[in-house]
């Protein structure tokens, strides 16, 4: 989901065994930084009865990390282009590491909302320069496989995040204590491998990026972000809500249930990402706009007849329109952008998908304060669904007839 373009080297090349070890604890702090964000997730239904707040106020402390994310996109993220990798990787490792420690440590609801932030500015500045990385040691220097390995790592963190999270505060003492410390002994490895990374030669001054897309683009941006954002609402949708929804729909607290239906979610994103490669954008993302409202439409007819194995098929039905949704537009675009913009474009593509997964749930939990959780999530899922159709017809009329281009996520770098 983060986007960089390298611009620095290292002074001295690794040998290609080392280089191939940095490459991985690369990658593995990519997928551990991303684990520490969703450990939250499957706890929050706790956090809720002990601390007695509303649904709003949890849609808030999720969407804090977004809000968060975002200005530290932008403004911190290029600093490493100037600073080198270390300078910013290791405090962003750090700063990680103090916000699992504020969540375990958290006795009120003010706690949440500063760790969350934390996370958020943590993951804004390390997420660039991580898939900058990436890119640049990559042993044979192949920047479409260090893409890919990048998306794994993100997707799977995500999905790690939840499952670690659920397992531990469902079967092991200290529920919301235990999975933060799991998530800083993580912490610590990859800590040790950004201190050894390689120095890299600095040649660009930092400056902010600001969303930007060339004029000529703006028409066809408009359309892949928006479709992006609508698509994004069911990531927002499950990592703070559906947790709570599942255990209400069920009446089973089990966490590892709830934490289990965050990770499918994120299993069929993948797992559609990877089946589409090559295939043409157009198609694909039409296809996932599709699958994402049918997938929001199930989770409503779901919660109407109580049935948990409905849910289960709209998530992943769901997850895998997301998936689909977010390739192709990220495709399109990368294929569209100039190269002289390319880097700015991609920017303002992030800036569009993390305030979908952030801004629109904030809504379902103020409908939730009003109508109870149940038939919140049913009436924002349907709502969403039918902008989904809304968004398709829109992109059946924009299709140009040009050539589609296979969605392969080309010049993700």
């Amino acid at each position: 989901m983060t986007t960089h373009r390298p611009v620095t080297a290292p002074s001295h090349p690794a040998a290609p065994r080392t280089s191939r070890l940095h490459f991985w604890a690369t990658a593995y702090t990519l997928l551990v930084m991303l684990t520490g964000t969703n450990v939250p997730a499957p706890l929050y239904h706790g956090y809720e009865e002990q601390f007695g707040f509303s649904a709003l106020t949890l849609t808030l402390v999720y969407a804090a990390y977004v809000l968060a994310l975002v200005p530290s996109l932008l403004v911190a993220g290029p600093l490493s282009d100037s600073l080198g990798r270390r300078a910013v990787l290791l405090p962003a490792v750090a700063l990680s590491a103090l916000a699992a420690l504020v969540f375990a440590l958290a006795d009120g609801v003010a706690w949440l909302f500063v760790a969350r932030v934390m996370q958020g500015l943590a993951v804004g500045a390390a997420s660039g320069a991580l898939t900058a990385t990436l890119s640049e040691l990559e042993p044979g220097g192949d920047r479409r496989r260090a893409a890919l390995v990048s998306n794994v790592a993100t997707m799977t963190g995500l999905a790690v995040g939840a499952l670690l999270s659920g397992t531990l505060a469902e079967y092991a003492p200290d529920p919301k204590v235990l999975p933060y410390v799991a998530e800083i002994v993580l912490l610590v490895p990859a800590a040790v491998a950004i201190a050894t990374l390689p120095a890299t030669r600095v040649t660009v001054p930092w400056r902010p990026r600001r969303p930007s897309v060339p004029g000529p683009l703006r028409g066809v941006f408009a359309l892949c972000a928006l479709a992006a954002f609508l698509a994004f609402t069911v990531i927002g949708l499950f990592l703070s809500l559906i947790p709570s929804y599942v255990a209400q729909l069920t009446g089973n607290g089990n966490l590892l249930l709830g934490s289990g239906a965050v990770a499918l979610l994120i299993a069929g994103s993948a797992a559609a990402q990877v089946l589409a490669y090559g295939r043409a954008t157009f198609e694909v993302q039409t296809l996932g706009l599709v699958l994402v409202g049918a997938g929001l439409a199930g989770l409503a007819v779901a919660g109407g007849l109580a049935s948990l194995a409905l849910l289960l098929v709209a998530t992943v039905i769901g997850g895998a329109g997301q998936g689909l949704t977010f390739l192709g537009g990220l495709t399109e675009i990368n294929r569209r952008a100039p190269a002289s913009r390319h880097a700015d474009v991609l920017s303002s593509y992030n800036v569009a998908v993390y305030l979908g997964a952030g801004v629109p749930v904030i809504g379902a939990g103020l409908l939730a304060t009003r109508t109870g959780l149940l038939d919140a999530v049913r009436v924002f899922a349907v709502v969403m669904a039918v902008l989904c159709a809304a968004m398709v017809t829109a992109l059946l009329l924009r299709r140009d007839g040009g050539e589609p281009k296979a969605a392969n996520g080309g010049g993700r770098t």
